[in-house]
């Protein structure tokens, strides 16, 4: 099993028709993640993830692109 601190996370990011979006860190190993949720008005809600192995292919399904590390960690810390 691959260590922590070697594993390299996987970003998603969505923009929802009503304003919302959705951005998400995924742990391609232990398949583990962070879901982050802003709203029209800036408010973040934050949340620890467990996936199943399929994570890949409903993130896909449900029409999400990929982001960078950086957008994913700007939203995060609150700085974007």
């Amino acid at each position: 099993m691959a260590k922590a601190q070697n594993i390299v996370h996987q970003y998603f990011k969505k923009q929802l028709p009503d304003g919302f979006r959705i951005l998400v860190k995924v742990n391609p190993y232990l398949f583990t993640g962070t879901e982050i949720t802003i709203s029209p008005d800036g408010e973040r809600h934050i949340r620890e993830m467990e996936f199943d192995e399929d994570i890949q292919d409903d993130l896909q399904a449900d029409a999400f692109e990929t982001c960078s590390a950086l957008e994913f960690n700007l939203y995060l810390s609150g700085l974007a």
